[in-house]
């Protein structure tokens, strides 16, 4: 059998350099684990954003939930908040995603809402309405969080209260609704894209760095697993 070619020079590079970004304090828990598979925590938590956060209220099917949480770790989004109670993602939409993105969970809107505007989000509910922004026209000069309600009723009557602006999408077809997290995923990357255009990655040194130690001790913990289970 051929033995595979070894990798690019400047790939074995790029991962030695990714190594030496990790703090001191955590490079004990990348001795089991594969470089690249480090090197690409490292590389994905540099193009992590803080400032645009998804919240979900009230979403009843779990494969929603899930496929919105996918969203947000493709567009390299770090917080998703769910206002939904207990919540156990569903591994086929979520794909695994809802390992790399923060979940916060919070009892009623009003905590999670007033949480979000101390920390100087300014909250814009996905809603039908005469008033709602597209999202090319969300202002995007402040954090943003962006709210998502059920299926069904969209989002409560106390987010319509205590949301600082609506946002929808135009539509120009006979149906007048959809999917949320399909609705999710475009109103999301809209707004996305142009907050990165502002402010370009912006996880603070905290979060990075709760971040890199919550997976890299995930992924020792699999790793020591798995060579237990094959010794």
């Amino acid at each position: 059998m051929s033995r595979s070619p070894a990798p690019p020079l400047e790939a074995e590079l790029d991962q030695t350099q990714a190594l030496a970004r990790v703090p001191a304090e955590l490079q004990p828990m990348t001795h089991d684990i594969r470089p690249r598979r480090v090197a690409r925590m490292v590389e994905v938590l540099d193009r992590r954003m803080g400032s645009v956060v998804l919240v979900i209220e009230a979403v009843r099917r779990r494969h929603n939930v899930s496929a919105i949480i996918r969203t947000a770790d493709a567009l390299g989004l770090h917080e998703v908040h769910l206002i939904t109670g207990a919540f156990r993602p569903s591994s086929g939409a979520a794909r695994g995603s809802e390992r790399w993105v923060k979940l916060q969970r919070h009892e009623t809107t009003d905590a999670c809402l007033a949480q979000l505007h101390a920390r100087g989000f300014r909250v814009y509910a996905a809603d039908l309405r005469p008033d709602a922004l597209t999202p090319e026209q969300v202002p995007v000069d402040s954090p943003v969080a962006l709210l998502f309600g059920s299926e069904l009723s969209g989002v409560s009557d106390r987010a319509r209260e205590l949301v600082d602006g609506f946002v929808l999408l135009p539509m120009f077809g006979f149906v007048e609704s959809m999917n949320v997290s399909v609705a999710a995923a475009l109103i999301t990357r809209g707004v996305a894209d142009r907050r990165r255009a502002l402010v370009g990655a912006d996880l603070s040194t905290a979060a990075r760095h709760e971040a890199l130690a919550t997976w890299l001790a995930r992924e020792s913990a699999y790793t020591t697993a798995a060579k237990a289970r094959t010794s």
